[in-house]
């Protein structure tokens, strides 16, 4: 086993918050354990250009409670090519890197399985994405802090929803997992949630509209991106030609949800895998996503830290029905 002597640590893929969390671990938590460390700006596309530089305590001073990621992020067409991979290695040989940090989604660990198997380098990655949608972590760096965010503007849209009578149709973000419109809309006591995991049946919301609570003033759907019975704009219409007389509006979150300071919760989940990620590569480990299940450190192999398309737990759409009355 090779030794390691500059860990490398790039964010790719959308931004979320407690990036920053986790970079300031994996820099601190290399120091700690006298290896060097080099940020890599703009994931793979600033590795490819050699936009690199080396880190230290100070680079990641006072980021802790910051959104977004201070080595920025963008994706990169170059580096999905062999050729594109390759002039990336040979500028993380240039600047004597030999391990890498991933953090981000899955793309990027897809990106990083590949670089991984054709390199000799070894890589390991931290779940961090707003979807919560990888299997082998019970929860995702930047997860608590968009349904949160989302908590806070629907607690707002629910109150101009009572003063005017009204229905509002919420759109979050989630274009292949409900997880968000799901928890939030339990939390936000919504009438309804439309997932892409359970099949949209709009006969049931006008059911459910129609015998609920006449006194009731004001109602809340949540609704998930790119769902298969269309966007909250077309819902929308679908439900103002059944009920002519609801005063129905349409509220498209978009990547607010993306922005803003991480919660205690994000916080503490970056800090730990950020330090793990470090001592699992300094322990060999490679090829590899550091979660969290059940509170204790996880590794999961790239190849099985994909995107889970899984039917959620009936519990808690059971839960929706009952509470709505």
């Amino acid at each position: 086993m090779a030794q390691i002597n500059n860990i490398g640590v790039y964010t790719s893929g959308g931004d979320s918050p407690g990036m920053n969390a986790a970079i300031r671990a994996v820099v601190r938590s290399a120091i700690y354990y006298n290896v060097g460390v080099t940020g890599i700006r703009r994931g793979y596309d600033g590795m490819i250009n050699g936009d690199m530089f080396p880190m230290n305590r100070k680079s990641v001073s006072n980021i802790i409670q910051r959104g977004g990621t201070i080595l920025k992020t963008a994706r990169s067409e170059q580096f999905l090519t062999p050729e594109g991979r390759k002039i990336a290695y040979e500028q993380l040989k240039k600047n004597n890197v030999d391990a890498l940090v991933a953090i981000g989604g899955d793309g990027t660990f897809r990106g990083a399985r590949v670089f991984g198997q054709e390199y000799d380098i070894p890589v390991v990655g931290l779940p961090s994405t707003i979807d919560n949608d990888l299997l082998g972590t019970d929860f995702t760096i930047g997860y608590d802090t968009a349904i949160n965010t989302v908590i806070d503007a629907v607690d707002k849209i629910r109150d101009t929803a009572e003063s005017h009578d009204r229905l509002f149709i919420v759109e979050v973000m989630g274009r292949d997992s409900g997880l968000i419109a799901l928890r939030t809309g339990i939390a936000a006591g919504a009438e309804a949630i439309l997932i892409p995991e359970s099949k949209t049946d709009l006969k049931a919301v006008f059911e459910r509209l129609e015998s609920g609570r006449k006194d009731k003033t004001s109602k809340i759907i949540m609704l998930a991106e790119s769902g298969e019975a269309g966007d909250a704009f077309e819902i929308g219409r679908q439900i103002k030609e059944k009920f002519p007389n609801y005063d129905t509006r349409i509220s498209v979150l978009g990547h607010i949800q993306r922005g803003g300071k991480p919660t205690c919760m994000d916080r503490v989940l970056a800090s730990r895998v950020g330090v793990a990620a470090v001592e699992a590569l300094l322990a060999g480990r490679r090829n590899e996503m550091i979660g969290l299940i059940h509170n204790q450190i996880a590794y999961t192999a790239f190849e099985n830290a994909t995107k889970h398309f899984v039917d959620v737990n009936p519990d808690f759409l059971k839960i929706v029905e009952i509470l709505s009355i």
